[in-house]
This record gives C-alpha cells, structure tokens and sequence, in this order.
C-alpha cells in the first residue's frame, strides 16, 4: 500500500479515539451530576479546561511536529490522553476532574487535529480538502460509536468502571495509531510536493491570519458547547439515556456528509466559500433548536447541525495550506486552534451557567448563534479561491 496511505489511517484512529471519548463526557454529565451533586456549571467547566489547555497543547504540539515529526508526538499524546481518561475513575472532588483534564485530556485534544491534518496537507497537497474529510470521517465514526458503547457499559458496569475501559483502550488505539504518522522527506511520490509558502512569521502580519484566528474562535464555541450539552439537554426533555446517546450517533453520522462534502467543496470552491457553507446552515439550526418542542424536531435539527458542526473542522486546515502553503502548517495551525480554544473555553460554561440559572439552553442558543453569525460576517475578508492562469 502507498504510504500515504498508512497515514491515513493512523490520522484516522487518532481522529476516531480523541473526539469519540470527548463526546462519552456529555452521558458522564449526569452521571456525576447525581452522584456528586456538582451543578452543570462545575461539570462543564471541565470540559472548558479541555478546550482551553488544548490551546496552549495545539501551539506546543505543532511545533514539536515541524521539527520531531507526527509519531513521536502523537504516541506520548495518545497514551497521556488515554491513561488520563481512565483515571476520571479515581475523582472524588471537581479539582480532581479539573486537574485531570488540564494535564491529560488537554494533551490528546490539543494534538488530534494540529498533527494529523498537518501531514495530511504535506502528502495530499493536490487533494488536501478531501482527503481532510475523510480523516475527519475518523472523528464522525468516533461520535457515533463511542457514545453507543459506553451507554452499553455505564448499564452494566457503572460510570467509573465505563472510564477505565475506554481510557484504557484508547491508549492502546492511539498509540498503534501513532505509528502510522510520518512526513514526506523529499517529493518522492506523484503527489508530495516541496514545502513552499510562508513562515509563521510573514503569516502573522496578514489580516487573513487574524481573521481566521477570530473566525475560530467564534464557531468554536457552538463546536464544544452543543456536543457537551445536547445528550444531557435530550435527558432534560424526558429521553432516556440510550436516546440521548442516539441524538450524538446521529450528530456523528451527519457530520461524516459534512465532512467528505466540505472536503470536496474546499478543494474546488477555496476556503472562503467552504466556510459560509459550513457557518450559514449552524446559524439556523441554532435558531431552530430554541424553538424545538419535541424529541423528534431536535433530532431532525441535529441533522442539519451535525452537517455543519462536521464541515468546520474539516475547513480549516485546508484553508490555512490554501492560503499560507505548507512551510509552517503545523505552527500556524496551532495558533489557530489556540484561538479557538479560547471560545471553546468559553462557550461550555456559558451554556452551563445560563442552564443554571433559567432551567434551560434557550439563551445558550441563541447567543451562539449570534457569535456565528458575526463569523460568517467575517469570512468575506478572505481571500477568495486562486484561478490557474
């Protein structure tokens, strides 16, 4: 099999393991919410120390990638991250979680996309949105899964059993995936080309740096705070558990089209279009979510969300090549995703203290849409896709 290939397929176990064990966290809510008694505030404020810390982790990890290379990086994150996961069994206070998040889940989270979608656009620099996509259906296929099995074990076993399993296995995933990752050395193969474009330093004084930069940390926000809160929002509305974890299996499945579809988009249309394709149809189902009253109109609304959650994380990566080439991908990335793990941080406690103090997510919603919308506002400032002479 051509080796870029193999690539691939680490990208997409890492992509699988790291995104599918951030969404079993949104059916952990409850679980600790009862045993514990800790509000929706505390429980996502863990989550916002992910996003956070993940900020600082993407910024450190794309460096260590330019210079060491994908394997070694993406093995200490992956066994970090998975080691970390199973010891969420061991909490007894929020610190604890606090601390488990900020040390551990942080690291995982922090190099999934900045290492893996980095190597991707260096071997795939013809076909970088698509074969994005398909990386990114690895996060998809995560989101439906993972959630399915860790409903099957949280009946049988118990929350703190549950964590220890998938923490566990996902240490193994991660670090057998890890060995796939590699970078291509000289432009031996048909579609490998040399690294052109520019360094971080001529990339940092250009307004599309900063517009992407903002862009990001705006949408960021919804991405982390709807996956979080949407099971446990299902449960407020009298889903069962197993129903709850189906609304985040349809959202993984809707955002796997997102993904492929946005992929092909972005290599044909440019970045700029691919992002108001991927913002405008969030908007609206933010909106619509407010005024859902029944179980069937929220999954249908996670649909189109999912489409759109989906496409997001695949257009970024794309866009920075697009625009800045290859020279530093990984470290303009992971200022990038730096910025938007500030919203990301933001955005779960938000909606956590408007559930606290209103009894729902009405506001939560409605206040992300606004920001996404003043992303989509945004985008216009990009380039637009560069025509062959």
């Amino acid at each position: 099999m051509d080796r870029r290939y193999f690539v691939v397929l680490g990208a997409l176990l890492t992509q699988f393991m790291i995104i599918g064990l951030f969404f079993v966290y949104s059916l952990l809510i409850k679980e600790l919410e009862l045993e514990f008694g800790w509000s929706r505030t505390t429980l996502s404020i863990g989550a916002s120390i992910v996003g956070f810390s993940m900020g600082f982790y993407a910024i450190l990890g794309g460096r260590l990638s330019d210079l060491f290379g994908p394997r070694l990086v993406l093995t200490f994150s992956g066994l970090i991250y998975g080691l970390g996961y199973a010891a969420i069994s061991f909490i007894s206070e929020p610190w604890h979680l606090f601390a488990i998040c900020a040390l551990f889940l942080g690291v995982g989270m922090g190099t999934h996309d900045v290492v893996t979608l980095g190597p991707i656009a260096k071997w795939f620099p013809n076909r970088k949105g698509i074969m994005t996509g398909i990386v990114k259906s690895g996060t998809a296929t995560g989101q439906m899964v993972m959630p399915v099995v860790a409903a099957i074990l949280l009946a049988k076993y118990g929350w703190r059993e549950t964590v220890v399993i998938v923490g566990l296995v996902a240490a193994v995933v991660l670090v057998i995936g890890a060995q796939f990752m590699s970078v291509p050395s000289k432009p031996k193969s048909t579609e490998a080309l040399p690294l052109t474009g520019l360094n971080f330093s001529e990339a940092r004084t250009t307004l599309s740096f900063w517009v992407l930069c903002v862009v990001q940390c705006l949408f960021f926000s919804t991405l982390m705070s709807v996956p979080l809160h949407i099971a446990v929002h299902g449960m407020d509305q009298g889903m069962s558990k197993a129903t709850a974890a189906a609304l985040l299996t349809v959202l993984g499945g809707s955002s796997i089209v997102g993904r492929l579809a946005i992929g092909t988009f972005a290599d044909k249309l440019g970045g700029r279009m691919a992002y108001s394709l991927c913002l405008a149809p969030l908007v609206v189902s933010l909106v619509l979510f407010v005024f859902a009253e029944s179980h069937w109109m929220i999954f249908a609304i996670i649909v189109l969300y999912g489409a759109a959650h989906g496409g997001l994380f695949v257009v970024v990566a794309p866009t920075i090549a697009e625009i800045f080439g290859t020279r530093s991908h990984g470290a303009i990335f992971g200022v990038v995703v730096f910025f938007g793990t500030l919203g990301g941080a933001a955005g779960p406690i938000f909606a956590g203290q408007v559930f606290d103090r209103t009894g729902g997510y009405d506001l939560a919603f409605a206040g992300l849409a606004a920001m996404i919308t003043i992303a989509l506002v945004l985008t216009r400032l990009l380039p637009g896709k560069k025509t062959e002479a």
